[in-house]
């Protein structure tokens, strides 16, 4: 394949030094760490996958990175996400982020989208980039960079992790096989749990942000062969790569002969789910399925409280007097519920309690309702001793 940047900028002295152990590799040379310099990546999203991305772009000497984040640094960050520290705890992501980058390598420019990426910003974020490296958790998102780069011509390197696992491709569509050629659906809302729901294996950011960052160098460079038509799924636990072949589906919306999908949609309403990687409140839900945690102590002692997280869930923190009963097993506890009772249900956040209210009034158990923002909501409302994770 072709390189994605043409024409190689020249390099400074103290570029030469800087950049050493790439110019006597003959696949890089002068002219392939020309064209890093010259090649503008736009990141989407700084945390576990765009951490490791950042910094080893950064390293490896492109001239122009763009970084898209609205969020915060949190403490629950610095598990994975290892551009930011302790002291950036409060800090805007991208702010940090900036900051490292630049202490890495100060000949780097680093452009800053402090936004949302939405439809109505999409394509004036991405044209002025070469490439674009998808470091987000949530399926608008994916959905939405997708589309874009179809639209506008750019290649889109993919990675996703969850748990122990994690998957690694590059989507373009003058070349192959886009996203929505691999998954021309979403997962039904709340099948797939979000990282702060499954939880995320820190390190396993590392190994698949080192691969799309790979990725990356390889197409700006033209060396190597880019892992278009082909997706590795790696599994940490085994520690062991699969590799599948993605084809190019003739009939795909998007890119496909006949395209139906010719500008950006409302992801969210694709989706069925909202396009950040945030811990679900529940916000939206109708009133008469919540209750605050504040509400709830108030009634605590007239109502039976229903934990349905997972039993190690329930060693890090627990509300006093709950029960437990795992949302995995749920269905089968049911039979046991009485529907005279009255029943307040938690989990973490507020996500999987929802689901186990829907099938308590499906099964006839209409006098219960879910715990706002979950147990960490409790936490930090009601009982500040006990932890958040």
């Amino acid at each position: 394949m072709e390189p994605l940047i043409a024409e190689p900028a020249p390099l400074t002295n103290e570029e030469v030094q800087r950049y050493a152990r790439h110019l006597i590799m003959p696949n890089v040379g002068m002219d392939g760490q020309g064209r890093l310099k010259n090649a503008k990546v736009l990141l989407v999203g700084t945390g576990g996958l765009g951490s490791p991305l950042a910094m080893y772009l950064a390293a490896a000497g492109v001239g122009t990175i763009g970084l898209v984040d609205f969020d915060v640094v949190d403490l629950s960050n610095l598990q994975r996400q290892v551009i930011h520290g302790t002291s950036d705890i409060g800090k805007r992501k991208v702010i940090s982020a900036m900051e490292t980058i630049n202490d890495i390598n100060p000949n780097v420019q680093v452009i800053l989208h402090e936004v949302p990426l939405l439809s109505e910003n999409a394509l004036e974020i991405i044209a002025p980039y070469d490439l674009v490296i998808d470091g987000t958790d949530n399926f608008p998102t994916r959905y939405l960079v997708n589309d874009a780069c179809v639209l506008l011509g750019k290649p889109n390197v993919y990675g996703s992790i969850f748990r122990f696992d994690g998957q690694l491709s590059v989507f373009y569509a003058k070349e192959g096989p886009c996203y929505r050629c691999m998954f021309p659906e979403p997962p039904p809302p709340g099948m797939v749990p979000n990282c702060a729901e499954g939880g995320v294996f820190g390190v396993i950011c590392a190994t698949i942000g080192a691969g799309q960052a790979t990725e990356g160098i390889k197409l700006i460079t033209g060396i190597g062969e880019p892992l278009i038509g082909r997706m590795m799924i790696y599994e940490a636990l085994e520690n062991r790569w699969q590799t599948i072949k993605v084809n190019k589906d003739p009939e795909c919306p998007v890119c496909g002969k006949n395209p139906t999908v010719t500008e950006l949609i409302d992801y969210e309403e694709f989706c069925g789910m909202p396009a950040n990687d945030h811990e679900s409140s529940g916000a939206d839900e109708p009133e008469e399925l919540e209750i605050t945690p504040r509400e709830y102590a108030d009634i605590a002692d007239r109502v039976t409280l229903i934990d349905v997280r997972e039993p190690h869930e329930f060693q890090i923190s627990r509300i006093p007097g709950a029960e437990l009963m795992p949302l995995s097993e749920f269905a089968d506890a049911l039979q046991d519920l009485d529907p005279d009772t009255e029943y307040v249900v938690h989990c973490k956040t507020g996500v999987r309690s929802l689901q186990a209210l829907e099938m308590m009034r499906d099964a006839g158990i209409t006098k219960a309702k879910s715990m706002r923002g979950g147990i960490n909501a409790y936490a930090k409302t009601v009982d500040d001793s006990i932890p958040t994770y």
